[in-house]
């Protein structure tokens, strides 16, 4: 489990590294969080 959040954060990283405008973040934050669901199930 532990792994699995250090993965997590990472990506969260390269992703909020990728956006350009707060737009982007959002939209980023919003896979993240469809990821994580998904994840859990």
């Amino acid at each position: 489990m532990r792994m699995f959040s250090v993965f997590m954060m990472l990506m969260a990283v390269i992703y909020l590294s990728a956006c350009n405008t707060m737009a982007g973040v959002g939209k980023d934050i919003q896979r993240g969080g469809e990821a994580l669901e998904n994840a859990a199930d």
